[in-house]
């Protein structure tokens, strides 16, 4: 698989401003409503929960069944839409994706019971994870090398905005409408208008240049590449990525059998280690069920939504952090092992504050300011990276395939942390739950500085032969 001409010999003429830059920013902002679609529905149930418990008479274990369906959904969705982009192209997937995120959200805000409620968490799921998968590719794709940091991570940017704008409409709409029947209703229903905006946005966007050269589609996919390019940089990638498609196209590349391969396999292997640590630092614990963990630590309830808005904040800033300053300065791999070394290191804080503090306000507080530094640490220096680098890691042929495997690994770790984070606080309190993530982060550290390669500073097809040598770092 790709050990013939290096295409590191096709010298790319500098980027150059122009309207090409614009196309390519409106391009990137339409993609990641899919993005905010996805941040939104997981942030939603924060504050949904504690009244929908009360009108569908949820327990402790249907609890995590509500939260934890629609990562399950998200795991078969990351799996089948991983194919469907290889097989439909980039476009149309995001594009069936707004449909079934507007359907999904119709069945939850309707649902009258559990049994309505849990298929329709499942549909958003499968959407959730289709977007988690496609997204980041279909940016990756149309990026310049030397922007496509911080273009591939504005879709992690738009996920932490539509966590956050979950938290604070979740906030009004209690403080507002608080003593009505089913107020969670209104909570969901806003996810149909960012779906609105995805389907009729991607109706006008192009298809990745990348997927149309895979497909032998080669006028299209410079046609595109006219669009977001000065035109002797475009033909320059063109041929590039021609080279690369058509040594790929002869070594039978895009599947299982691959990973017979060792360096596709240790790709791979970096991949799903990778996936697992950014779930099993308990981020989305603190983003699913971040309100009830702060009446946990000592805040009533309207309290704690509000202060919950608090860990969304920060989540923007850091994200924005990483995005703008970080993410093209330091190698992916220096900053997710530096960031897996911070977020640990708050987690034994919490466990030391949880255990040692006494019960009060002051505990309370302290708890809640390390849980921002948490997700402050998580946003600026392993969230972003973490999807960025996952988009980049594998050959083109199999790029879909690998996000796919990859991504159902993280949303099945996402599903089970999920599921048993409000049982672990239940049996264990705040020190056992953040005893595990404690635990966990160190056994991650170990893994990643083993087997993680580097995926910044290099095009996608100079990475691919890179690897192919054996080079990781």
């Amino acid at each position: 698989m790709s050990q013939g001409a290096p295409t590191s010999g096709i010298t790319l003429p500098p980027l150059r401003p122009g309207p090409h830059q614009r196309r390519l920013d409106t391009i990137a902002l339409i993609a990641t409503f899919g993005g905010l679609l996805f941040g939104y529905d997981t942030g939603v149930i924060n504050g949904a929960l504690e009244p929908m418990k009360r009108d569908l008479g949820l327990t402790a274990t249907t609890e995590g069944l509500v939260t934890s369906v629609l990562l399950i959904g998200a795991a078969i969705g990351a799996l089948g839409c991983g194919k469907l982009n290889d097989t439909l192209g980039r476009k149309k997937t995001l594009t069936l994706l707004a449909v079934v995120f507007f359907v999904g959200t119709l069945g939850a805000v309707f649902a009258p019971n559990l049994e309505v409620m849990l298929p329709s968490r499942f549909v958003l799921g499968f959407a959730v994870g289709g977007a988690s998968v496609t997204v980041p590719v279909y940016l990756a794709e149309l990026a310049p090398t030397e922007r496509r940091g911080r273009l591939s991570g504005r879709n992690e940017l738009a996920i932490v905005v539509g966590q956050m704008l979950a938290f604070i409409i979740n906030a009004i709409i209690f403080t507002i409408w608080g003593d009505h029947d089913g107020v969670w209703r209104y909570m969901l229903a806003v996810c149909a208008v960012p779906a609105v905006v995805l389907f009729v946005g991607m109706l006008a966007m192009p298809e990745s240049p990348r997927w149309l050269i895979s497909k032998g589609r080669y006028e299209g996919a410079l046609e595109v590449l006219t669009q977001v390019r000065t035109e002797d940089r475009a033909r320059a990638e063109m041929a590039e990525v021609e080279l690369l498609a058509e040594e790929e196209s002869e070594a039978q590349t895009g599947g299982w059998s691959d990973l017979a391969i060792p360096w596709v396999r240790h790709i791979m292997i970096g991949g799903v280690v990778l996936a697992m640590a950014q779930q099993l630092t308990g981020i989305n614990s603190v983003m699913y069920y971040g309100s009830q963990l702060l009446v946990t630590a000592g805040f009533e309830q309207e309290a704690a939504l509000i202060a919950n808005i608090a860990p969304g904040v920060i989540a923007v800033v850091g994200s924005s952090l990483c995005l703008f300053v970080l993410i093209d300065r330091i190698p992916r791999r220096t900053l997710i092992i530096a960031g897996l070394i911070a977020t640990t290191t708050c987690h034994g804080l919490i466990v030391l504050a949880s255990m040692l503090l006494p019960e009060g306000m002051v505990k309370a507080y302290v708890i809640l300011t390390l849980v921002v530094a948490f997700v402050f640490c998580m946003q600026s220096a392993l969230n972003v990276p973490v999807w960025v680098c996952l988009s980049e890691l594998f050959p083109l042929r199999m790029r879909g395939f690998g996000m796919g495997i990859t991504v159902l690994i993280l949303w099945l770790t996402n599903a089970v942390v999920a599921f048993s984070f409000p049982i672990m606080v239940a049996f264990t309190g705040i020190t056992g739950s953040f005893m595990v993530f404690f635990v966990a982060g160190l056994l991650f550290i170990y893994l990643l500085w083993k087997m993680l390669p580097n995926t910044s500073g290099r095009s996608l097809e100079e990475l691919e032969e890179a690897f192919a040598r054996g080079d990781f770092h």
